[in-house]
């Protein structure tokens, strides 16, 4: 494979700087090897696809391109223009076809990229079909002319507007019509939340405050990354200054979203997983809640005092998803700010985790900040990141030490975790980047950073 292609082909989708490493070429060879990929799948001569974008200025020409090479490879393609990821999610399940959405999510304005999924928003990632067409790319840039396998006719691209009929589902999913009057602080950071929150907020009890809600992919006020806090520092001030009820943060494609109490503090998206995990498990008592290993130790702990059963997953939302999959869990949450729900064909939707948070402090009158404080029982550092030379002797190192004291477990999971009582902290290797992440979390902020410096210090022995 090309050095290009092997940079831009991610574990989870394809992003790159455009045009340098992602352009319309590249894009309609994308389209065609997905169309041969779902072909040789479903064994069907006729493939249907859908495709959306978002408002980066490159989007629409990699989308068109995406979508004349998919018809080119004969296969019918439905355009729903200008979405958020989790909006592609709702026309890939409920028109039963592919998806491809282009985004680069919360990543600079120099940036874009493909995310795409079977039919029903099933995940494609690197073990699931995206190294295949990764190879067809690659020989298809070996080829005079453009990538399609012979069909007996070109297919047909048609235009679709999908946001009324997404909002429709969402707000069935959750009810808000009966909630208190809340007012709702929303910073879209000029991406796609812009577009579908007025659509989904519009009717209900809601005294909606915009923040950035213009479409603008150069992104002009803040980066659309609301996990870093340097980007939620506007919604902070607004919310105080608003006296609102909450704060909701959207990335750039609008499929996560971070919280803001009353008083402008940040809410870990621990915090809402346990949240939303209790209202699920209301619905549907002894269901199973997924978390991934690095998600907060008070998820398990309510999911397990509820009733429900928990279960612990690698980092990432293809390891979720499949495992959402093989247990039947009604809900998955990430520390990333990524919710997962059954009922939305097990795709990740910020809205929708917004929503729940905003129906569970509507049927109440308490602040948010109280409403959660049954979920706040541990201090956690937060992903620390170092680079390192040697990471595999690093954990190793680690384990070691570790391993030999009274009173602790580990597992290697994904990378490796160290359990004590009352503590646990993960160190896991970057799939991209010579990084070790290192995460902890203790019963007191003082145990918390004495134990950060002391897993700190023996990852950096080693550095470049």
């Amino acid at each position: 494979m090309s050095t290009d292609l092997g940079t831009i082909f991610k574990a989870y989708d394809i992003r790159g700087v455009v045009p340098d490493q992602l352009n319309e070429s590249v894009a309609a060879r994308v389209g065609a090897a997905f169309v041969d990929l779902v072909r040789a799948e479903e064994r069907a001569d006729q493939v249907g696809l859908v495709v959306g974008h978002d408002m980066r200025p490159s989007s629409p020409l990699l989308a068109d391109a995406f979508a004349k090479g998919a018809a080119a490879a004969g296969a019918n393609v439905t355009m729903i223009g200008l979405a958020s990821t989790d909006e592609l999610y709702f026309a890939s399940g409920s028109l039963d076809a592919p998806g491809a959405m282009f985004t680069a999510s919360h990543n600079p304005a120099q940036y874009n990229g493909i995310k795409l999924c079977r039919a029903g928003a099933a995940p494609v990632g690197q073990e699931s079909g995206l190294r295949q067409i990764a190879e067809s790319v690659d020989a298809a840039t070996k080829l005079p002319s453009a990538p399609a396998s012979p069909v007996a006719a070109q297919g047909e691209i048609d235009h679709v507007d999908m946001l009324q009929k997404y909002a429709q589902h969402l707000r069935s999913l959750v009810d808000l019509s009966e909630i208190r009057p809340l007012k709702v602080v929303a910073d879209a950071g000029n991406g796609m939340a812009g577009l579908t929150t007025p659509a989904v907020f519009d009717g209900l009890p809601i005294e909606l405050v915009e923040m950035y809600f213009e479409l603008d992919g150069t992104f002009p006020n803040h980066e659309a990354n609301p996990i870093e806090p340097e980007n939620l520092k506007d919604l902070q001030a607004a919310v105080v200054r608003e006296s609102a009820d909450i704060g909701l943060a959207f990335d750039g494609d609008a499929d996560r979203c971070f919280v803001v109490d009353e008083q402008g503090g940040l809410v870990s998206p621990s915090v809402l997983t346990a949240l939303i995990a209790a209202r699920e498990l209301k619905r549907e008592p002894g269901g199973t809640i997924i978390h991934n290993l690095i998600t907060s130790a008070t998820v398990p702990e309510v999911v397990t005092e509820l009733g429900g059963t928990p279960v612990r997953t690698r980092v990432g939302h293809s390891y979720i998803k499949q495992v959402m999959a093989e247990t039947g869990a009604i809900f998955g949450g990430e520390h990333s700010g990524h919710f997962y729900f059954r009922d939305f064909w097990r795709a990740d939707s910020g809205m929708l985790a917004a929503m729940h948070t905003l129906a569970e402090l509507g049927a109440s009158s308490s602040p948010l900040s109280a409403l959660l404080d049954a979920y706040n029982r541990y201090a956690a550092s937060g992903e620390v990141n170092s680079t390192v030379r040697d990471q595999a002797r690093a954990i190793d190192r680690i384990r070691e030490s570790w391993s030999a004291r009274p009173n602790v477990e580990t597992d290697e999971l994904d990378g490796l975790t160290v359990w004590g009582d009352a503590w646990w902290f993960n160190v896991r290797a970057s799939n991209t980047e010579p990084l070790l992440r290192l995460n902890v979390e203790a019963g007191t902020s003082a145990q918390m950073q004495s134990l950060r410096d002391e897993v700190l210090a023996q990852i950096r022995q080693e550095r470049p």
